[in-house]
């Protein structure tokens, strides 16, 4: 096999995964990639393609794919979760008994869990020994999986409670074509993440409908507005959404052509059911769970977000997508910014 940096393991073969496998290689780790299905698995042995998720894409010799847990997790330097949301607590908890006290661990997953309204560092923290909370770090922005293993120029930032452990992350992920910044706000970082999934349904559904490009500019400026007000009594950096994890990866999802969510909203518009749409697709469009979890943490924390509430209502008790437009123009009128912004509070931005 030769010579390789780090000896690095990942969770989940979907398409971001065997990209970000496929990344890592690039940089001379050796990669043992775990995927759940068979058929997956064999393939990438044997052709070195991931012919149902990355089609297309040839991985390198540095990957070897694995269904056993313990041969991806044990005695490695870093551990990458590339999962969906909604599976990192089940399969993780799998993975935490294999690990060892060093590996530092780097969730690619972007979601809110349903049942508990926690985002994937909640997550960890349950699943997770004490000694790892500093050992954790997690990956976002825009970048699409297949122009990531294409090797189109893209970045992205990196958080972590520990600024050691989130250079060490960049250094790892960083190449000519993948430019990884740092932070310290995890929450800011993840809610941007997961957030802009459920305002790129809303932006599908108005092209769906046959809507314009004001529509669009529109939903992604005022999506922004909610995730920032739902963001500040989360108590995360308001900066932080005016970045890759925010802005970035909410113009990508919300105007992209590979947008598997922007996808969904489109079929939405156009009228198909939600249970034909997600039938047609082996694909997951974590959009679909996070509108429902992220309707709840609204209503918990009392933030108003009018989009996600529609998008909820579409998704979750079929509500007309152009009644939902109707609606959201004809809210009461009221001045753009939120009023503590406008009054300058500045105990908000702590």
């Amino acid at each position: 096999m030769g010579n390789f940096l780090f000896d690095i393991g990942i969770i989940g073969a979907g398409s971001w995964g065997t990209a970000i496998a496929s990344l890592l290689s690039h940089n001379k780790h050796r990669i043992t990639l775990w995927a759940y299905e068979n058929e997956v698995c064999k393939h990438i042995a044997n052709h070195r393609e991931n012919h149902i998720y990355l089609p297309g894409i040839p991985i390198p010799d540095l990957v070897m794919p694995t269904q056993s847990f313990r041969e991806a997790c044990t005695n490695k330097d870093f551990l990458i979760s590339a999962v969906p949301s909604h599976l990192t607590r089940p399969i993780m908890s799998k993975c935490a008994p294999c690990l060892d006290d060093r590996t530092i661990i780097v969730s690619l997953s972007k979601g809110i869990e349903n049942e508990t309204l926690k985002l994937m560092s909640g997550v960890f923290e349950d699943i997770l020994p004490k000694n790892f909370y500093s050992q954790i770090a997690f990956l976002s922005g825009p970048s699409f999986a297949t122009e990531v293993a294409q090797h189109l120029p893209t970045a992205v930032v990196v958080a972590s409670v520990n600024q050691g452990i989130a250079e060490k992350v960049q250094q790892v992920f960083a190449t000519s074509f993948f430019r990884v910044y740092t932070s310290n706000d995890i929450i800011g970082v993840e809610l941007g993440g997961a957030l802009k999934n459920v305002i790129a349904i809303a932006a599908g559904c108005a092209d769906g409908l046959g809507f314009g490009h004001n529509t669009r500019a529109a939903l992604i400026t005022r999506g922004l507005a909610e995730i920032l007000r739902l963001g500040i009594k989360a108590e995360a950096n308001p900066l932080t959404f005016s970045g890759l994890s925010g802005l970035g990866d909410l113009v990508l999802t919300c105007t992209g052509a590979l947008s598997r969510n922007r996808s969904v909203g489109i079929k939405l518009g156009e009228g198909m059911t939600l249970e034909k749409i997600v039938a047609s697709s082996k694909m997951v469009a974590e959009g679909i769970k996070t509108t429902k979890s992220a309707f709840q943490l609204a209503q918990h924390l009392k933030v108003d977000m009018p989009i996600v509430e529609q998008v909820y209502k579409i998704i979750y008790h079929n509500k007309d997508p152009r009644q939902a437009v109707t609606d959201l123009m004809g809210r009461s009128l009221r001045y753009e910014l939120d009023a503590d912004l406008h009054n300058g509070n500045a105990s908000i931005l702590k």
